[in-house]
């Protein structure tokens, strides 16, 4: 089971059919809506300001979701997929988005519905993505608008294999073993 963690009186809420992966670490002003999975190695750190999670994300191995004391919070719309290593630090993210593999979001950053965000991308403090933009490179700069089937083939369907992958890993025919050192 994941690392869920009270701090200063306050602790996590989780929604129902979650799958939460052993190693992740979840802490604090965090509350994750139904259906959604947090895989290995993610931390959600809602130490410092709140976290919010939209019903059907995923929250891929060793992302970390963290923002600025007093100065920004993480909100997460729903059906969105936070990439493998993605950094959201206090931003605002839509609904049906996909933050691409080792991408950065800063402070106070907002990124509308539909929006993809590619790997390795850094989209800088205060910056804000229309809805439905392909953004690419360091800095993120606009590359296109994305048609809304195109949106749904890359963010959107990524979010319906993270669901079915949760799924596999929430049956009864998957176990977790420790590894007995000699």
């Amino acid at each position: 089971m994941a690392r869920i963690v009270t701090l200063n009186g306050v602790k996590p809420k989780i929604g129902e059919n979650c799958f939460l992966a052993s190693t992740a670490v979840i802490i604090g002003d965090v509350e994750i809506a139904d259906n959604c999975s947090i895989w290995y190695g993610a931390v959600l750190r809602g130490d410092v300001g709140k976290i919010r999670v939209g019903r059907g994300t995923n929250i891929q191995d060793n992302a970390v979701i963290h923002s600025s004391a007093g100065r920004s919070w993480v909100e997460i719309g729903e059906g969105t997929s936070i990439g493998h290593n993605a950094v959201v630090h206090g931003a605002i993210v839509g609904a049906h988005v996909l933050i691409g593999m080792n991408s950065v979001i800063l402070d106070n950053a907002e990124i509308g519905d539909g929006a993809v965000v590619a790997a390795s991308a850094l989209v800088l403090a205060k910056t804000i993505v229309a809805p439905r933009a392909l953004m690419a490179g360091v800095p993120a700069k606009f590359v296109k608008e994305l048609t809304e089937e195109q949106s749904w083939q890359i963010a959107g369907a990524n979010a319906l294999g993270y669901s079915e992958y949760a799924k596999w890993f929430m049956s009864e025919e998957t176990q977790e073993e420790e590894v007995e050192r000699t």
